[in-house]
């Protein structure tokens, strides 16, 4: 049984949102954010205090995007995955980490210079300055996406999961109305899928469930 760690809507969300559409049986134990700070002994399960955590017999992991590649490879052949032969893998693992490496590491520096940040640390003006950064990057989507209905092979894969999260994040951070047509129609294919409507209802539903807060504190269950 695959057991992942997660906070509410947090980079967890990719691995979760990967489960929900591969069909695979999980455990999801959910956590207070920050963990570190409010459930000590998180540390004793992972070391680094950060959400995700996934773990698979022997297998364990705290990379989002990592985690969607891993569990892809486990269920192939899946047309989640796309295979070494397939000419789109190259841009399969480009689009996977960009997701996480390009996308939503800016939307951080936003999350932390609006909300995270006491008051008098907060700057509007990094935070716009990152933001621009995130849609600029976003931006370079929108000829492939003018054109292609998902990011690579014709169909949905992970790299979508990873790349869909950034966009589910961007909604939070009140960027959507920014984003470009296809982006933003794209983004609509996304967030209509089944699995993603399922994953949403798994967290909230073992969020009540373990007594961690869903709704109530957008500034927390929203945090990478």
């Amino acid at each position: 049984m695959i057991t992942l760690y997660h906070c509410m809507s947090a980079r967890s969300f990719r691995p979760l949102w990967m489960l929900e559409e591969l069909g695979l049986p999980y455990e999801l134990k959910m956590l207070p954010f920050p963990p570190r700070v409010l459930d000590r002994g998180y540390l004793e399960i992972n070391p680094l205090g950060t959400v995700p955590a996934l773990f698979d017999g022997e297998v364990q992991m705290t990379e989002s995007a990592a985690m969607c590649q891993y569990l892809v490879a486990r269920a192939s052949p899946t047309p989640l995955n796309v295979e070494t032969h397939e000419e789109g893998y190259g841009a399969f693992l480009n689009y996977l980490h960009f997701g996480e490496a390009t996308l939503t590491f800016p939307q951080t520096l936003v999350l932390r210079y609006t909300r995270f940040e006491p008051a008098e640390r907060r700057s509007p003006q990094v935070a716009e300055d990152y933001a621009k950064w995130f849609l600029a990057r976003l931006r370079n989507l929108e000829p492939l996406l003018t054109q292609h209905h998902y990011l690579v092979a014709d169909r949905f894969t992970a790299a979508d999961v990873s790349v869909g999260y950034a966009l589910l994040l961007a909604e939070h951070l009140d960027l959507k109305a920014r984003f470009t047509p296809a982006v933003l129609a794209y983004w609509e294919r996304l967030r209509s899928r089944e699995g993603f409507k399922r994953a949403l209802a798994a967290q909230e539903k073992a969020a009540l469930a373990q007594g961690i807060l869903t709704v109530a504190a957008p500034d927390i269950r929203l945090a990478p």
